[in-house]
């Protein structure tokens, strides 16, 4: 007789967009038993449960008490992601939140702190980690055959219309999103940079809005890094390439050996809106004897048939349950989404103090109300 699955009880905050796919996660896992959702529009709350026959909240608290939630999924817009974080800290429940952690490091700081009071685990959306290609990408940095990293470039080149910032009332905005490109496309590859190469040191950075005037927030940024291993990076981020180009990044290491990784063909794609997303696959591979597997690893991830918008969203939620029955951190925590915050926080800075910024940076800095007009 085969032994019982234990199945954890899951629920989600924020039925919008992104929702769908955290819902689709929940699911669809075999350790998660997914009970109810939660959401500030009770219409939009009941018809989200209807679809997935769960039950609908308007009120976490009193979700996670009735439903006896384990573990929740946040898919909130941005700024209210830490509140739903200390809701379910407050009533012992893991929570996996959504990129950014949030668009306000002191925020992040003070999830991070509920969590440990708590003794439950925050995880932070970034399933791209969970790429095969950005997998090989790590594996050959880890085992050091491309010597050294030393120097690391991430270009993003996309776009985003006026029809995307339309679509939720708080898109384009300081308030309501936290910031532009940075914070809600590129966080993903800040992600994916730090995943890499370590952490940063020192920063300098400057970001602008040259053709989005119906929006607050950049759609430009770029930067200059020195990582503590004393490796330099780049970053070129931007929403205003029509039609989007694509999203890259390349890592060089000190024996002359290249590898690198294409997550974008085009834009970003938008969850629960993008209707088909090119895969992501290996575009530059220089490794000594290894050369001949780029084409290879290309056609094998071109073929691999997975719907890139949700599967790997579900690997890592599949992990994130996998680390509560095993009671290790989830391979994604929350200090890790702090790291992203971090680096885009410090362009703020950077532009704002018209200097580099150093590593960790100062509260005192980053407590300041940095987006405003001219920042």
């Amino acid at each position: 007789m085969s032994e019982a699955v234990r199945q954890i009880r899951t629920a989600l905050i924020g039925c919008g967009k992104v929702g769908t796919t955290h819902a689709l996660a929940w699911q669809r896992l075999p350790h998660s038993k997914f009970v109810a959702v939660c959401d500030v529009s009770s219409e939009r709350a009941e018809r989200f449960a209807e679809r997935f026959g769960v039950h609908a909240y308007t009120d976490a608290s009193s979700m996670f008490e009735k439903e006896r939630i384990e573990a929740v999924s946040i898919a909130t817009p941005h700024p209210l992601h830490v509140a739903a974080i200390e809701a379910a800290a407050a009533a012992g429940v893991h929570a996996l939140c959504e990129k950014p952690l949030s668009s306000d490091l002191t925020a992040c700081d003070r999830a991070l702190e509920a969590a440990r009071n708590a003794g439950v685990s925050i995880g932070v959306v970034s399933q791209r980690r969970f790429y095969e290609c950005v997998q090989r990408v790590k594996s050959a940095i880890d085992g050091g055959r491309i010597g050294k990293p030393v120097l690391a470039t991430v270009t993003l080149l996309g776009w985003r219309d006026a029809a995307y910032y339309r679509s939720d009332p708080w898109r384009g905005t300081w308030a309501g999103e936290g910031g532009g490109v940075m914070v809600s496309q590129a966080v993903h590859h800040l992600d994916l940079l730090l995943h890499l190469m370590g952490p940063v040191t020192e920063l300098f950075g400057y970001h602008d809005n040259f053709n989005h005037p119906s929006i607050e927030v950049e759609d430009t940024a770029a930067a200059l890094i020195r990582f503590r291993n004393n490796a330099i990076g780049c970053l070129v981020l931007s929403n205003s390439q029509r039609p989007g180009l694509y999203g890259r990044i390349h890592v060089h290491g000190s024996s002359g050996a290249s590898v690198g990784v294409q997550v974008e063909s085009g834009s970003a794609f938008i969850s629960g809106v993008t209707e088909k997303a090119e895969p992501p696959v290996n575009d530059l591979w220089t490794v000594p004897g290894e050369e001949g597997l780029l084409e290879t690893w290309q056609e094998e991830d071109r073929q691999r048939g997975v719907d890139v918008m949700n599967y790997y969203h579900q690997r890592q939620f599949e992990d994130f349950l996998a680390s509560i029955l095993e009671a290790r951190p989830p391979s994604i925590t929350g200090d890790d989404g702090r790291a992203a915050v971090e680096l885009f926080t410090a362009v703020y800075l950077s532009q704002r103090h018209g200097q580099p910024m150093r590593f960790p940076l100062d509260r005192s800095l980053y407590s300041e109300v940095l987006h405003a007009a001219g920042n």
